[in-house]
């Protein structure tokens, strides 16, 4: 991911909380030099460093059958808000896009052990929907693991995590002062949002 030092984010703390807080991610291989993507929900671990993506596609799904083949690319994505020179203290501007992603590579292992498959998804539906872990432990066993033959689970053990905040950091204080403080007044979720990463990144 392309990314000027001003909008580096290095800290794998910062990283994971931000995976967790946008958990529904694009999942993204290659066969045959064609890109496939699939969007799903995560789980995200973290084991002493290792940090840990779950999931499962459904076993019908092409990019199943390769998923294990080379590096896997998970992209994190979701706050975003065009910036409009309106907000700029020079007239002589362009306007821009303030947002933060993650992109994680690692290589993916299915996992087969049914006991593995059902726990994963116990912890899934526990990250997820608490309320329905209930109702799931009352499931049919036979039904539970008819619902595992269909689908594929699989971890993604992180080897590289590439993180972007592109938060005005290069516009003057007096620039990013004025997208904060339209941001913060706007009706728009997402520029509440990005006005409010721009304020903590201030205050770092």
């Amino acid at each position: 991911m392309y990314t000027p030092k001003s909008f580096e984010l290095n800290d794998v703390s910062e990283a994971v909380a931000f995976m967790k807080q946008y958990s529904f991610a694009t999942l993204i291989n290659t066969s045959g030099n064609i890109p496939e993507a699939t969007h799903l929900p995560f789980l995200i671990k973290q084991q002493g460093e290792q940090v840990i993506l779950s999931s499962h596609l459904a076993k019908a799904n092409p990019q199943a059958e390769y998923i294990t083949n080379g590096t896997s690319l998970v992209i994190f994505t979701e706050p975003h808000a065009y910036i409009s020179p309106a907000h700029y203290e020079k007239e002589l501007n362009v306007p821009a896009w303030n947002y933060i992603a993650i992109h994680a590579y690692g290589e993916a292992t299915v996992i087969t052990d049914e006991a593995e498959q059902l726990q994963a998804l116990e912890e899934m539906i526990g990250s997820y929907d608490m309320a329905y872990l209930k109702q799931w432990a009352g499931l049919p066993m036979d039904y539970k693991l008819k619902m595992c033959k269909g689908i594929v689970v699989f971890d993604i053990k992180i080897s590289d995590l590439q993180g972007k905040k592109k938060l005005s950091q290069n516009r003057t204080s007096t620039d990013r002062d004025a997208i904060i403080k339209a941001f913060s007044q706007s009706p728009d979720f997402n520029e509440q949002v990005i006005g409010s990463y721009m304020q903590a990144e201030v205050h770092k």
